[in-house]
């Protein structure tokens, strides 16, 4: 029987318990960011009863099975992502919601960054004798491309970018050879900074506007600073947090918050709002608490019986960590603004249900004890 084929002792219950930590002070800090929108809040809390149940779930099934499955987990990523394009709804310049029938209003990339990690995972495991072939990594590169061009035409450059580290992360750890990372990098970072170069001159016809502006506010923040102007109040919000905050839902005059100075700061800048109404020791908390997400990943990583596992481990653990910096990054204006969320933090249910999701199978992939070879 599945349910009793696991040596429960393995289990990782820390990581649990450190999600369930990071999304209850997601809840007071959107609580706190929304004037206390209850049906915001009860959505959010909604997403983390229905994430945990599947998180649970998942850590139960065998990983392999799920595995099994890639080709069709690869075919419903891009089919969701075509439907975005041609059904999705919109808000302001992106398109990048589709409605479902009954489960109502998703975002599909989120859930696709948890498929292509699956997905890939299981072709280096399957190739993994062959990883250094040019065909396999040639046909793995045009498979990665189409659902990145996906993403990128919503548009979505923030999230391209995210999925282009993950599974960048994925490739590095299948033990490709360094020749193909270091030609890799060879191109990739001249390039960027030609792409850089160029932007200030409007020379990038596939970069929207406002994304070009995000870019270059952060080169010249004085000549661009209305596009510089979030961050600025953001890194105001957190300096003036001190060391223990102003308090949550605090009516202070002297806030940024309450000055309405930051906008999406239930999504994109919900760090800001950590940091002014808890202080450097609750920013400390929600780092802290991330950090031990990702070294947990990775010590099942290392502990995992295959390939195929040990890249789904290496993912999430990548996913959570550039996700993360990105977002505490353009909080403190070390990265350009993106607009990603802070993962666990940040109020959005496709976000959180992906998260859990993807930790559900990380969690299965400590729990096992037998190889592939072994079913």
């Amino acid at each position: 029987m599945l349910l009793f084929d696991y040596n429960f002792k393995r289990y990782n219950f820390r990581v649990v318990l450190y999600m369930l930590a990071l999304s209850v002070i997601g809840i007071l800090a959107i609580w706190s960011a929304t004037n206390q929108n209850e049906a915001m809040v009860g959505k959010q809390i909604m997403g983390i009863g229905i994430g945990l149940f599947l998180a649970v779930a998942l850590s139960l099934i065998d990983y392999h099975k799920l595995l099994s499955m890639s080709t069709m987990i690869y075919l419903v990523c891009v089919v969701m992502l075509v439907a975005v394009l041609l059904m999705g709804t919109s808000r302001g310049v992106a398109t990048r919601w589709i409605v479902l029938p009954v489960i109502g209003q998703i975002q599909p990339a989120e859930f696709v960054k948890i498929g292509l990690i699956m997905f890939f995972s299981w072709y280096f495991g399957k190739y993994e004798d062959r990883k250094n072939q040019p065909s396999i990594l040639g046909i793995g590169a045009l498979l990665f491309a189409v659902p990145a061009f996906l993403i990128f035409r919503q548009p979505n450059l923030s999230t391209t970018l995210v999925v282009t580290v993950i599974i960048a992360s994925v490739v590095f750890a299948s033990g490709v050879s360094y020749k193909w990372v270091l030609g890799t990098l060879a191109v990739v970072i001249p390039a960027a900074g030609i792409i850089i170069y160029l932007l200030r001159y409007d020379m990038i016809p596939f970069i929207e506007q406002y994304q070009a502006n995000r870019i270059l506010a952060w080169i010249d923040p004085e000549k661009y600073a209305e596009a510089y102007y979030q961050q600025e109040n953001s890194i105001m919000a957190i300096g003036s947090g001190q060391l223990w905050g102003k308090g949550l839902s605090n009516t202070e005059i002297a806030s940024v918050k309450n000055g309405n100075f930051l906008i999406e700061e239930q999504t994109d800048f919900i760090f800001a709002i950590v940091g002014e109404e808890m202080g450097f020791a609750g920013a400390l908390l929600v780092m802290g608490l991330l950090l031990l997400i990702v070294m947990e990943c990775l010590v099942m990583a290392s502990r995992s019986k295959d390939l195929s596992g040990r890249l789904i481990c290496v993912g999430m653990a990548t996913f959570l960590a550039f996700q993360s910096f990105a977002n505490i990054a353009v909080a403190t204006a070390i990265f350009p603004n993106t607009g990603l969320p802070l993962p666990f933090i940040s109020y959005g249910v496709s976000s959180l249900l992906s998260l859990y999701i993807g930790m559900g199978v990380v969690l299965n992939v400590g729990l096992q004890r037998r190889t592939r070879e072994d079913y």
